[in-house]
């Protein structure tokens, strides 16, 4: 079985924020899979595709204790790390970039620092979402707790498509299909150009 587990904050204030893209991502392909969340034995929610076999799930106790979860979704349905994907903003990559990477380190990235610490393990799938604009990105914890100004919103709508075609291509092509195709520099010239 694969798990699908977008990061992000729970709660309407953080919905719109850049630091759910994991989220956002993870509820695109519910809604493509015509599924729905429901409440998981822990802090989650998830939903069951049945073919292939998927499990799609959002930590719920904060981005930053997201590790938590993650470590009760792994143990109920014991899953193979390797077969685990990891979705999370990256606020070192641009908006209209991806990095799609078979393991690596938390990138400083607090939600995945918790995923390896509770997991004591680091060699899982994972794809980053570019969230930097021209805005200054520091101090972090207050940029990506903000939404996307409105000249931005349509690249980073069309991330989230392209995020979640990129997951589809990693479900039913393999990882390494995906990295060819969607590792890629910032897409804002091929878009605006």
């Amino acid at each position: 079985m694969q798990a699908l587990i977008g990061l992000g904050n729970p709660g309407s204030q953080y919905a719109q924020t850049k630091h759910n893209a994991g989220y956002w991502v993870v509820n695109e392909l519910v809604r493509r899979w015509k599924r729905s969340f429901k409440a998981g034995k822990g802090d989650y929610v998830f939903a069951e595709i049945p073919r292939p076999r998927l499990i799609v799930a959002k930590p719920t106790p904060g981005m930053n204790a997201s590790g938590t979860a993650v470590k009760a979704i792994v143990d109920h349905w014991n899953l193979d790390l390797s077969e685990m994907l990891v979705i999370v903003d990256d606020v070192d990559l641009p908006l209209g970039t991806l990095r799609i990477r078979p393991h690596g380190g938390d990138g400083c990235h607090r939600g995945m620092e918790s995923v390896i610490y509770h997991l004591g393990y680091n060699h899982f799938p994972r794809l980053r979402f570019g969230i930097a604009t021209d805005e200054n990105t520091r101090p972090a914890e207050n940029y990506v707790l903000k939404p996307f100004r409105k000249q931005d919103r349509k690249l980073a709508e069309e991330m989230v498509t392209t995020a979640a075609d990129a997951v589809e291509t990693i479900v039913y092509q393999g990882l390494n299909k995906a990295m060819n195709l969607f590792n890629r520099t910032n897409k804002t010239m091929e878009i605006h150009s």
